[in-house]
């Protein structure tokens, strides 16, 4: 680092992070991009089902970016901030267009239009994709233009290396992060002007989930026991179909719905009502499809049907489950696409129908899916700031506030921000939020720099960077040296079987406490434990035990998140509480970490709503009387 120049450093390699790499190294800002694998292999490359942006077919439609605005707040149960969602939505067309012109084979139609479909949430055709390896084709994309700075020295890779610790100064300023080699072990300090922090979400706190084994929230963890608040922590997404699996779970994208994928369960009528059938293991080719299978999420929600969002339709096959109608009586329906052709199959899914034969060995052209739902999303995360326009239609361009947290000079973008997706995310708004983070907000963080110009942190004490590297290698030492008898992996088993349990699908108080007790006891444990290798090269033991410890520290503010807030909203559905309560809860849940107690304290802010008041949820279903019309905000709460 030259002795006044100035530098960012860019934690993740998803889509995220790489956006904001380009970004920032467009802006002629030289990046050290940080990546636990190799960039290719972060856990964006598995996104699958698409990216929603409206278009001019979207248009033909009657669609509109306002409207996907309003669908992802509605969605989101009201409770995102309204501006920073206003300005994603309004700029996804041009994001499109660049990723388009990036070289991305996005699917086309006959005419060579970007082609369009269904995703949940939406009666529009809106979500771009290619293939169902969506994510694996935006990744590419972006490594190529991230690679085009690495070969003019404007981004240094540093793959396979850990954040450990951001240094923040006295002034409460982020000057640089701490960082661990994996294969050697070392640990040093880097310095930087500013840090963006892009590393996912936190699935593996759940144990199983769809997410990629080093999706723990370990750096989110770290920041937010170094001081940096943690926003919505209760709100965790459930996908409504993943394949049950004894070592993870393996998503079967949204886009088998929204291709025409059908829900179902054996069942058969008694007095006019659906019961469970009495042989629910059979072939099910040789079910009556009028008398033995009840398609219950287009009987419940005739307007959506199979493309409700995910928090509806997650509860719904969990609860016609727990009714004991699910597939040979366990914890499985069937996701049925056998009316579709092979030909359409392989040409728009064929990236999920190869992971469906290779790991259950049936072939989905022939029999239907069988599937349960499955820890896939974390809408929380680190706190984040924004500066508004003054009619709240957006975000101010290029403003440094962007989504920077607590901590000055340190930014969340990607899943690790709670921004853009409130209680419930839509399919397909997680790859937009991701870019539009790392190139609307990249151009704020470039900006930020350029004022840090007369103090760099170059120039800043090399005692504060040798104090913290201290640190973190006295932290190794004291697990290396433990002789407790504990077995982290052991630790990690038993917390994701009870964060399951008790924080997933269905909620309530009592079951919370039983959860929050259960996290004392895994922390003493935790003290306590003793490493099978304690060698000094690529120790995996090693990292998996300080990990471990992390995610403890991030299920308390999402247990005790969830039992302070007592009503349901979106993902978070409360049995014991089971209407939303705009008086109380229309507001964000804020975590800090109390370094004493190692507990969080949880306080509650309010949410902007200046531009699409609060109305009744309901997506059309039987019963409900509520209506609500396209492109006019209601003003009725629930």
């Amino acid at each position: 680092m030259g002795s006044n120049e100035l530098r960012v450093i860019v934690v993740g390699g998803g889509l995220a992070g790489l956006a904001a790499t380009v970004r920032i190294a467009e802006a002629g800002l030289p990046v050290d991009l940080f990546s636990l694998v190799p960039v290719k292999r972060s856990h964006s490359v598995c996104a699958q089902g698409g990216i929603n942006a409206c278009n001019e077919v979207a248009r033909q439609q009657g669609y509109s970016e306002y409207e996907h605005f309003d669908e992802t707040i509605y969605g989101g149960d009201f409770l995102q901030h309204q501006p920073p969602v206003y300005e994603m939505a309004h700029m996804a067309p041009k994001i499109i267009d660049l990723l388009d012109r990036m070289g991305v084979p996005f699917n086309r139609t006959a005419e060579g239009m970007r082609d369009l479909r269904l995703f949940g949430g939406s009666l529009y055709k809106r979500t771009h994709f290619a293939g169902a390896t969506t994510g694996q084709q935006l990744m590419y994309a972006l490594d190529e233009q991230t690679r085009r700075y690495r070969s003019e020295g404007k981004v240094t890779a540093y793959e396979f290396w850990e954040f450990l610790w951001p240094v923040i100064d006295v002034d409460g300023k982020c000057r640089g992060i701490v960082a661990q080699d994996l294969r050697t072990m070392q640990i040093r300090s880097f310095r930087a002007d500013a840090v963006v922090i892009a590393t996912g979400g936190c699935g593996l706190v759940f144990g199983q989930s769809t997410n990629s084994v080093m999706c723990t929230g370990g750096a989110a963890s770290r920041c937010y026991q170094a001081g940096v608040k943690y926003a919505n922590a209760e709100f965790i997404q459930v996908h409504p179909t993943a394949i049950p699996g004894a070592d993870k779970l393996r998503l079967m994208s949204e886009s088998a719905r929204g291709e025409g994928g059908r829900v179902w369960v054996p069942a058969v009528k008694k007095d006019g009502k659906w019961a469970p059938h009495p042989d629910s293991g059979r072939d099910p080719r040789k079910l009556d499809e009028a008398t033995e299978r009840w398609y219950f999420l287009e009987e419940k929600y005739p307007a959506y049907g199979n493309i409700v969002p995910r928090d509806i339709a997650t509860r719904e096959i969990f609860s016609v489950c727990m009714a004991g109608f699910g597939v040979g009586g366990g914890n499985m329906v069937y996701l049925d696409l056998t009316h579709r052709s092979r030909e359409f199959l392989e040409t728009r899914l064929g990236g999920i129908i190869e992971i469906y034969r290779k790991f259950v060995g049936e072939d989905p052209a022939e029999l239907p899916m069988k599937i349960f739902p499955g820890v896939h999303y974390s809408m929380g995360g680190l706190w984040t700031q924004y500066a508004p326009k003054g009619d709240l239609k957006g975000m101010v361009k290029g403003d440094p506030r962007n989504m920077m947290t607590n901590v000055e000079g340190l930014y969340a973008f990607g899943e690790v921000n709670y921004q853009y997706h409130g209680a419930n995310r839509l399919g397909a708004n997680a790859l937009l939020s991701c870019i539009f983070d790392g190139l609307f907000c990249g151009e704020g963080v470039a900006g930020y720099v350029r004022e840090m110009g007369a103090d760099p942190a170059s120039q800043a004490s090399a005692s504060m960077y040798d104090e913290v590297v201290r640190r973190e290698e006295s932290r190794i030492k004291s697990l290396l040296s433990s002789k407790g008898g504990e077995n982290p992996y052991q630790i990690a088993k038993e917390l994701g079987a009870e964060m399951t349990a008790a924080s997933t699908v269905v909620k309530s108080g009592a079951r919370l406490e039983k959860a929050l007790a259960k996290l004392e006891e895994l922390r003493g444990r935790h003290e306590r434990m003793s490493l099978a290798d304690t060698g000094s090269w690529a120790n995996q033991n090693l990292n998996w035990a300080r990990v471990v410890g992390d995610m403890l520290a991030l299920a308390d503010p999402i247990l005790r998140g969830g039992l302070m807030r007592e009503e349901s909203r979106g993902s978070h559905y409360r049995e014991d509480f089971t209407e939303r309560n705009d008086e109380r809860f229309l507001k964000t849940s804020v975590a800090e970490f109390d370094a004493t107690t190692g507990r969080s304290r949880i306080t509650h802010e309010d949410v902007e709503i200046g531009l699409v008041k609060p109305r009744v949820r309901n997506y059309g279903k039987v019963g409900s009387k509520s209506k609500t019309k396209k492109n006019e905000p209601a003003t009725a709460s629930a």
